[in-house]
């Protein structure tokens, strides 16, 4: 669906207006946008004579729309079936998709056809997306005459939301589940337990209730800020049985399946606070205040623990109609394994190589419990270490790499990796987002994402079930905080799950996003806007490019450090970068700016236009600019790690090589580092630098770096000056080693470290 093709049904619908009742546009109506849409001359009126006929396949589909036509008439609506003025509700097993459906919009009716109630059922919610948003003392609805043929590119369409860290009342999560409901979206991952708190009632374990579910205090600010500061204020709840039964029955009647989280064998720290016999010290723990993927305490592998997990997950199935249950198996620590008794006499009576698998055995004896219910499990990817459950579905996080190896080996996937799906880092590079985790995952980035990897053969890609968006808590102490994070890069993912790769393209996407802000505000849900703000890059002509993705708009801009007004130089063409400059610019619609200023701050050094190399491609979920982004003039963020000018390296030496064109003088090299051990990513210990003269003479510098810092780190190297002479370099190289192996104790303990380096200024 092309760009062309929206605006010309925007111009086609506007002329019928011209002379018929107003209808709403169809451009920015749909998200996910079908698979096919074709617009017809006229439209369907609906009032107070218009019927609605059902079939008896479609009940869920036929209460929704029922519920919502009453709402929105103010008048009771029966069913029954009218050959005129009726909105019908047909089945037609001619459909092969169970989610397709056809909508036959024309004068005379609207006829929804599937082949089942779920497709029945997404046709209902694109039917809503074409009416108009307030329906308030209309007494007619006017719908666009179209023809829609749509049917999901995957199977599998989820979010998640995160409820240990910090919890949030049954109605905000229903309210989450509409907003799915409304994106076409099947699969709720409810993250139920984790070290901070244990979210779901038990009744034959009480005191999971009365103590894993409280925590004491809770750490103020970031978990990269020191010393860690806490609260003193205790903080819980936990979800009745029956409060579940009635979440499951609202999402149920919405198509959506609940998917409970129950954290084993590490997250386990909540639960051991309660029940220490199952750890593997018998000392007593605390619920965990701050935050943090990797905690000691873990579930010892005795027969205790796996008597209580089974009795644990006796009454999770029973609750849970769900064909998944999810165990987690990430971030699992092995060094109370390693010196455990119980946890080494499994291993040897296993015969099992290491604490790796005797994770592995853990996972699998768990599966096949929950297997002999009638159940499948799924896992993060770490559960392909020490091998992998034998029908186990992988969730993969850690990048594309666990995906790729698991359908390899024919296991089902789902696609959730941070770099496109996690909806806790920072969605814009403004200094005043509220706290997030790290990490920077624009709407762009999430829109882009191809969940099926390249590496896969099309066999292979078969079992790439679909994706997902996490929404992880641990900064979100508030629902509204939570739908900020959420939205509108929801709506980017549902579009990922739903439509057809080649029916995407960003700018229509945008200018639906743009119209769609309507309905998110009928639904009080409180997005994130960034439409009206600015995008910068520069160009290989060493200009720097403006854009703005809404249409209609006009960029003002200033490079004196004032900010932009109506009277300032619109933005026509790219802007030279010859010397240090501050670059402000704002969006305008006639004399009114939107959206937030646009800074960029520009410097001007001698690396900027020099040749430049790296022996290693930077991580594909953390590109940057690339190679010529290291020396381009532009810091980047100093909490986003992931926007357009850091480079993250996964547990990679590189080398830079940086050729001038000219020979040049140097007094001083900085070098810019992330340092977040939160997040995985450390700065380098040493590095060295080779500098060359015209003479082929080497100069060797190296530095021992000490680090100290908990976001960037900055190392200034002065080079020293003979007084004799002073040499003209030609080329310089930078060997950087990675950290290496991320310690025992910490985040990540036992991956590989990242490293992202950003500007070289050279002086």
């Amino acid at each position: 669906m092309s760009a062309r093709f929206l605006i010309l049904c925007s111009l086609i619908l506007t002329l019928f207006s011209c002379a018929e009742p107003q209808v709403e546009l169809l451009s920015p109506s749909i998200i996910p946008a079908p698979q096919s849409l074709q617009v017809n001359p006229g439209h369907f009126t609906i009032n107070e004579k218009t019927t609605l006929s059902n079939n008896d396949d479609f009940t869920a589909s036929h209460d929704y729309l029922t519920t919502f036509l009453e709402r929105a008439t103010d008048r009771t609506w029966k069913t029954e079936y009218s050959e005129t003025n009726s909105i019908i509700l047909e089945y037609d097993d001619s459909i092969s998709s169970k989610e397709g459906y056809s909508i036959e919009n024309n004068e005379q009716n609207i006829t929804i056809k599937a082949s089942s109630d779920a497709g029945a059922f997404y046709a209902v919610q694109s039917l809503i997306q074409l009416m108009p948003v307030d329906l308030n003392n209309i007494t007619e609805i006017h719908i666009p005459a179209v023809t829609i043929k749509d049917e999901p590119r995957f199977k599998y369409r989820g979010m998640h939301l995160d409820v240990s860290r910090h919890m949030y009342d049954v109605e905000f999560i229903k309210k989450y589940i509409d907003a799915m409901a409304m994106l076409k979206m099947n699969n709720f991952h409810w993250h139920l337990t984790d070290d901070q708190g244990w979210r779901i009632e038990i009744k034959k374990y009480p005191r999971l209730q009365e103590i894993a579910a409280y925590r004491d205090s809770t750490l103020l600010g970031h978990y990269n800020d020191t010393p860690h500061q806490y609260d003193s204020k205790k903080y819980g709840g936990y979800y009745t049985q029956e409060e579940v039964r009635e979440v499951i029955a609202f999402a149920k009647a919405r198509h959506i399946n609940v998917i409970p989280e129950i954290e084993m064998p590490g997250h386990a720290q909540a639960a051991i606070a309660a029940y220490p016999e199952l750890g593997c010290t018998g000392e007593n723990a605390k619920v965990a205040m701050k935050w943090g993927g990797v905690f000691e305490d873990i579930y010892c592998p005795s027969e205790e623990t796996f008597t209580f997990l089974e009795n644990v997950l006796d009454e999770v199935v029973e609750l849970f109609p769900s064909k998944y249950i999810h165990i987690g198996g990430d971030e699992a620590p092995k060094t109370q394994w390693k010196s455990s008794p119980i946890a080494q006499q499994v291993i040897k009576e296993n015969g099992l190589k290491d604490e790796y698998e005797l994770q592995s055995y853990f996972i699998q004896r768990m599966e096949k419990y929950l297997n002999s219910k009638g159940r499948n499990i799924i896992g993060w990817d770490e559960i392909l270490e020490g091998g992998l459950a034998p029908n186990a579905t992988v969730m993969s996080w850690r990048g594309l790499e666990g995906a790729i190896e698991a359908a390899k080996a024919g296991h089902d996937v789902i696609m959730t990796p941070t770099s496109h799906a996690y909806f806790d880092y920072y969605q814009s590079e403004n200094d005043d987002e509220p706290l997030a985790i790290g990490g920077f995952l624009p709407l762009e980035k999430v829109y882009y994402f191809n969940p099926i990897p390249e590496e896969l053969s099309d066999e292979e890609a078969t079992h790439v079930l679909g994706v997902q968006g996490n929404v992880w808590t641990e900064y979100m102490t508030t629902s509204d905080q939570v739908e900020y994070m959420a939205f509108p890069r929801m709506l980017a993912m549902s579009e990922v799950a739903w439509s057809a790769d080649e029916n995407k393209n960003y700018d229509s996407f945008i200018n639906r996003v743009e119209y769609f802000h309507k309905r998110l505000d009928a639904m009080d849900i409180n997005y994130a806007n960034h439409l009206h703000e600015i995008e910068g890059k520069l160009n290989s002509n060493q200009e720097y490019e403006l854009s703005t993705k809404t249409l209609g708009k006009e960029i003002r801009f200033t490079t004196d450090g004032y900010e932009p007004d109506s009277s300032s130089k619109a933005y026509e063409s790219p802007i030279p970068f010859t010397a240090d400059m501050t670059l402000k610019a704002q969006v305008f619609d006639d004399d009114e700016p939107l959206g937030r200023l646009f800074t960029q701050e520009f410097l001007y050094h001698k690396g900027v236009g020099a040749t430049i190399s790296i022996n290693k491609e930077p991580h594909k979920s953390y590109p940057g600019s690339g190679a010529a982004g290291l020396i381009n003039g532009i810091k980047g963020s100093n909490s986003r790690y992931g926007d357009s000018e850091w480079l993250g390296f996964w547990g990679e030496d590189i080398e830079i090589e940086i050729e001038f064109e000219t020979e040049v003088e140097l007094d001083e090299i900085e070098l810019r580092f992330y340092n977040a051990p939160g997040q995985w990513i450390y700065s380098p210990e040493r590095y060295e630098i080779v500098l060359k003269t015209d003479f082929d003479e080497t100069v060797i510098d190296r530095m021992d770096v000490k680090n100290n810092s908990n976001s960037i780190f900055e190392v200034n190297h002065k080079l020293f000056t003979p007084k004799a002479f002073t040499p003209k370099y030609k080329k310089m190289t930078i060997k950087i080693p990675n950290y290496g192996i991320i310690p025992d104790g910490n985040q990540g303990a036992g991956n590989k470290a990242w490293t992202f380096i950003d500007e070289i200024i050279i002086k």
